[in-house]
């Protein structure tokens, strides 16, 4: 059995109590200090564990992205079909303890970071690699390379979009219209292509 070290206990706290503030504050009210309130911690305990506000927010982004994988993985899981595959991954973005306006607040204010943080680029673009990968291992059971490959990036592109809406209007949108929105685009494509899924 692996034992867990006390110092990767102490990050992870850390990166979930910055994740917290930033859904309270954004980036431009998040501070060490209120990182190390929400912590229980001193300003010298976060900075012994990251060296600036910058890492810290960039750990909080993985942090953050973990717990989003975790919910497709778990959905993935489940699926038997290729068609389930898809919906797992349709499903997984918008779990209803996840889409929420406050998680949505702080990860638009991570990403409106991301033009201007080589770091949190590289995490925006293996986020959105690896939704695409997951789509397309149901997509391409279905249709052409081609098609997949068009289908899974309006998929990802309407997932972003509605994830903005409710980071922007707390009431823009419910999980069940993001829901009928993409598998409304999936199926009018399927349908298109001229396929039963």
């Amino acid at each position: 059995m692996k034992l867990t070290r006390i110092s990767d206990i102490r990050r992870k706290e850390l990166r979930q109590a910055a994740f917290a503030v930033l859904q309270r504050e954004g980036i431009a009210g998040a501070t060490i200090e209120k990182v190390a309130a929400q912590a229980g911690a001193s300003k010298g305990i976060v900075l012994h564990y990251f060296n600036s506000k910058q890492e810290l927010f960039e750990h909080a982004m993985r942090e953050s992205n973990l717990v989003l994988r975790d919910a497709v993985v778990a959905r993935l899981k489940q699926a038997k079909t290729p068609m389930q595959r898809i919906d797992a991954v349709i499903d997984g973005n918008f779990e209803p303890h996840l889409f929420q306006p406050s998680l949505c607040h702080a990860w638009l204010s991570l990403c409106g970071e991301v033009p201007r943080d080589e770091k949190l680029r590289r995490i925006q673009k293996v986020i959105h690699g690896r939704m695409r990968s997951n789509l397309m291992s149901g997509l391409r059971a279905l249709v052409s390379p081609e098609a997949a490959d068009d289908i899974a990036f309006g998929i990802t592109t309407l997932i972003d979009g509605l994830w903005l809406r409710l980071g922007l209007q707390s009431d823009g949108v419910t999980r069940e219209q993001a829901l009928r929105q993409v598998k409304g685009y999936l199926a009018a494509r399927l349908v298109a292509l001229k396929v039963n899924a």
